[in-house]
């Protein structure tokens, strides 16, 4: 029977700030964000990399924490839906979520505001998805059809998607701005 690895210390980068944790190696980043560095907006879903609700930004690149390691980002930028926001004022594509009412439950929300801030970030660099349709130009603007495939892996089961799209459309065409939202402000 092979012997337990006792837990090590891992120093993940997470929203700008270090957090050493006692991880055994078999621990998924999303349980490491969760359960050991108490940030719980990034969601635990299938638990299979099916369903994207876990879906945080690893050096700008979106992932689904249940499918890695924590070991294996020691040293990489770690960005959760907690790190969107900026000095208490919502990112561009928060703010668009609230304005476009792109969430029901809101469960799956963290992982699609990931996701959806990544994909333009993608979309920006000219990275091509099965529906672009010449891979070898860069599309001008970013249709319906490529927002709804490069979300795909982000299932919502309220089917808020198509306030989803309309959330990233609107983020798009203002050149990824939009208006500031202080997230204090309403807490008086």
């Amino acid at each position: 029977m092979p012997r337990a690895v006792p837990p090590q210390p891992v120093t993940l980068t997470v929203n700008g700030r270090a957090y050493t944790l006692q991880l055994e190696p078999r621990v998924t980043l999303l349980d490491a964000l969760r359960e050991y560095a108490g940030l719980m907006g990034t969601k635990k879903g299938c638990d299979r990399g099916q369903c994207g609700a876990c879906t945080v930004l690893v050096d700008g690149r979106r992932i689904n924490a249940c499918l890695t390691l924590a070991v294996m980002h020691e040293g990489e930028n770690i960005t959760t839906v907690e790190g969107l926001a900026s000095q208490n004022t919502l990112s561009p594509m928060q703010r668009a979520f609230i304005e476009h009412d792109a969430f029901q439950c809101g469960y799956c929300t963290p992982g699609q505001l990931c996701s959806a801030t990544a994909l333009l970030n993608e979309f920006r660099n000219g990275t091509a998805t099965i529906v672009t349709a010449d891979v070898r130009t860069r599309a001008p603007q970013l249709s319906d059809d490529e927002i709804r495939e490069r979300m795909s892996g982000n299932i919502c089961r309220c089917g808020a998607y198509v306030n989803i799209v309309a959330a990233v459309r609107a983020v798009h065409d203002a050149g990824g701005q939009s208006a500031s939202v202080d997230i204090n402000a309403n807490l008086t």
